[in-house]
């Protein structure tokens, strides 16, 4: 059993690269992936635990893109964590990311939501701030019972304290994933919010430009959904991966490798996604 989606504290999780390798090795996992959004700055530590506990790790990323309607990200895998150009635009990522929490503060601000920065930079730590620490500081305000109703209630894409940022395209988040090694696979698709003739032309499009796989097995994905995505990596030659998106205490109800129960990722995928990195 393999889980090849998962975040750590350099971005939006609450485990440490070393921590998720001692759960992978609690779950019985084969092969992990670390993929935090926008950087590869805890991979090195990943990669180091992996190894010496004897569970293969795989050097992954997260890469958030400009789309609508929905949301696209793009994950990347077997990356090349020192390549210049790559780094470079990862940074160009995160300072967008801290714009947008600006406006995400002054939204919460207008709401009468009066957090400040040392009380949301608190559930982050050194790392990178994102919207699940604006949730933990508002519960721990009392502006929400927990982390899942300031989501459905202001942070959301929609809801009145969401921001957008600025970001990629998806097509240079695939060349850039690309040009540092990397084996570029779309995420989760139910997110992009398009329907099944949108979504089989979309991904014509980006196999044109680069993809390689596409998410199929996520705890919240259908067993349709599932169905009509592993269709679809069929049907244009993409690797079908998979993972729980896993950020630790952020979703306390799923578990590493299996997400809220019934996930399972087959284990030939690493194979099939480092003989892409080869071709």
């Amino acid at each position: 059993m393999i889980d090849l989606h998962m975040h750590s504290i350099f971005s939006d999780g609450t485990f440490t690269p070393e921590d998720l390798i001692k759960e992978a090795l609690r779950q019985k996992l084969t092969a992990v992936a670390l993929t935090d959004h926008d950087t590869v700055n805890g991979i090195q530590r990943f990669l180091k635990a992996g190894k010496a506990a004897g569970i293969r790790a795989l050097a992954g990323v997260e890469v958030s893109t400009s789309y609508s309607p929905g949301e696209m990200h793009i994950l990347g895998y077997c990356i090349n964590c020192h390549d210049a150009f790559f780094a470079s635009q990862l940074r160009w990522i995160r300072t967008a990311r801290q714009t947008r929490n600006e406006e995400i503060l002054h939204k919460l601000h207008k709401l009468g939501m009066h957090l400040s920065w040392d009380e949301v930079r608190s559930f982050a730590g050194d790392q990178v701030i994102g919207r699940p620490h604006f949730a933990q500081a508002m519960v721990a305000r009392g502006y929400a019972r927990n982390s899942k109703e300031a989501f459905s209630r202001w942070l959301s894409r929609g809801r009145p304290a969401y921001a957008r940022r600025r970001t990629v395209s998806p097509e240079e988040a695939l060349e850039i994933i690309v040009e540092a090694g990397g084996v570029p696979v779309l995420a989760h698709p139910f997110t992009l919010d398009v329907n099944r003739e949108e979504l089989r032309r979309l991904i014509k499009e980006l196999k044109d430009v680069g993809l390689a796989g596409i998410e199929t097995y996520y705890p919240q994905h259908s067993a349709d959904q599932t169905r009509e995505y592993l269709k679809l990596a069929g049907d244009f030659g993409l690797v079908p991966t998979g993972g729980t998106d896993f950020h630790g205490a952020m979703t306390p109800d799923l578990t590493m490798g299996r997400g809220f129960g019934s996930l399972r990722v087959p284990d030939d995928i690493v194979d099939r996604l480092l003989a892409r990195k080869k071709a």
